[in-house]
């Protein structure tokens, strides 16, 4: 009996690319039974589906973030945008792009009580809270001592809930604001429901289109992490200012040779610059 047990195939057939698994989160290399998955990445693939549908649907939990800003000294002021709800969020991202009438009143009066700073920082859920709440306490631990050291004067926080990125620019026009930078919950991959995005945009205003902002993304301890992240963000702000320019038209040069950032990296196909 042994030895006809000892001949049966087994029941999960490994991949030969397993190896591989180790340098990259990608569900790769994960075997078969039969022609399916094995069970247990069956399982893990279940599980990381259901993270990724609660971080969309969950709410942002506006006091505990609040009470975890304050040893960080910011002040913030809690604004909605026009969609009531999650449903009508998800369903309606025209509404997510702008405030609601009585948020715009009350950032109104907050703007007519200072003169235009040089930064306004929003965080929003957008369409992972969860992501706010893991990554926003260490994006700003390291950003703001980097604005205080360039000299950039900020408006005080705003936490915007069920926004989408263009309602910044709203933000930052109200404010008068000569950059808004929105650091916003990414929406969820399979491997990364705690993905944070990063959006600046230099002289924001309403109607502003994707390709006036400068994007970082994958801000977590997994991707970028948040120290690295705020460097990248300080090096595109000291740009945007300098060129008097941002979007498509300001290139993301901080990890270029000298060398090729003052010639011009020029088309690497053609070799023309």
């Amino acid at each position: 009996m042994a030895k006809d047990d000892d001949a049966r195939p087994p029941v999960v057939i490994p991949s030969g690319w397993e190896a591989l698994r180790r340098h990259t989160p990608a569900r790769i290399a994960l075997g078969r039974a039969g022609t399916s998955l094995p069970t247990g990445p069956h399982l893990q693939f279940q599980l990381a589906h259901a993270r990724a549908r609660s971080a969309v649907h969950r709410a942002l939990d506006t006091d505990k973030l609040l009470a975890a800003l304050g040893p960080l000294g910011q002040d913030a002021l809690v604004l909605d945008s026009r969609a009531d709800d999650r449903a009508t969020y998800l369903q309606r991202p025209d509404a997510g792009r702008r405030l609601a009438p009585q948020s715009a009143e009350r950032l109104q009066a907050q703007a007519a009580a200072s003169t235009g700073p040089d930064v306004a920082l929003i965080v929003a859920d957008g369409l992972s809270a969860f992501a706010v709440e893991e990554n926003i306490v260490p994006l700003l631990g390291a950003l703001m001592p980097m604005l205080d050291a360039e000299g950039w004067t900020c408006a005080p926080l705003v936490v915007a809930r069920q926004a989408r990125v263009a309602l910044g620019d709203e933000v930052g026009g109200i404010l008068k604001s000569r950059m808004a930078v929105m650091l916003i919950g990414e929406r969820p991959g399979l491997s990364s429901p705690d993905s944070l995005g990063i959006y600046m945009t230099l002289s924001p205003r309403v109607g502003l289109t994707d390709e006036a902002r400068n994007c970082i993304s994958n801000v977590r301890a997994e991707g970028l992490a948040p120290p690295r992240a705020a460097q990248k963000l300080r090096y595109l702000m000291r740009e945007a200012f300098r060129r008097n320019l941002s979007g498509v038209a300001l290139k993301d040069e901080e990890d270029a040779p000298q060398s090729s950032v003052e010639a011009g990296a020029g088309n690497f196909l053609t070799g023309e610059r």
